[in-house]
């Protein structure tokens, strides 16, 4: 895969994930974990969409489903049909998995070939090519930053964070 593939996948791909971090950054402290975000079951509490968003995001930039680990303290739930983690996560907790993922996402989109991008990837239900995977991944997190940025114009009849227009560079620790 030539550079100017590699250079706009990141720079979208990054800019989905950093639109996610600011939906997170904005969201206010007591408004994080507040169930008054469910309503009737349909929504989860802004925290738990936050999580859901990076859990599979991290899977989905793995080579397979089976090994794969989120790093702690976060668990396998999210793979059960009625999985919930056992607790909310902080804020900090989930902006470290951000972290984590934003460095993932970096190292496989660099590493990408065009070899490696026509490979075949099963993940759960969803199979296709590395590419594809990746694409479909980047629609994964852009929804839910959509959804988080207006679960906080509902809360606090504020703007959503600004609009990210591309990645600027690789991410710390990468």
């Amino acid at each position: 895969m030539d550079e100017t593939m590699r250079s706009a996948l990141w720079g979208q791909f990054g800019a989905a994930i950093d639109m996610l971090g600011n939906a997170i950054d904005a969201c206010p402290d007591d408004a994080w974990a507040d169930d008054a975000w469910v309503d009737d079951g349909r929504q989860a509490e802004f925290w738990a969409v936050a999580f859901h968003t990076l859990f599979w995001l991290d899977l989905y930039l793995s080579p397979t489903r089976e090994g794969f680990a989120p790093p702690a303290p976060f668990g396998l739930e999210e793979l059960s049909y009625d999985g919930r983690p056992p607790r909310a996560y902080t804020k900090d907790e989930v902006r470290a998995y951000l972290t984590h993922c934003r460095a993932k996402c970096w190292t496989v989109i660099d590493t990408l070939t065009t070899e490696s991008a026509a490979e075949t990837r099963p993940i759960g239900r969803i199979e296709g090519s590395v590419l594809e995977m990746l694409l479909y991944n980047l629609r994964h997190v852009q929804h839910h930053a959509g959804q988080l940025n207006l679960m906080l114009r509902q809360a606090t009849g504020t703007d959503a964070p600004r609009w990210v227009s591309r990645a600027i560079g690789e991410p710390a620790g990468a």
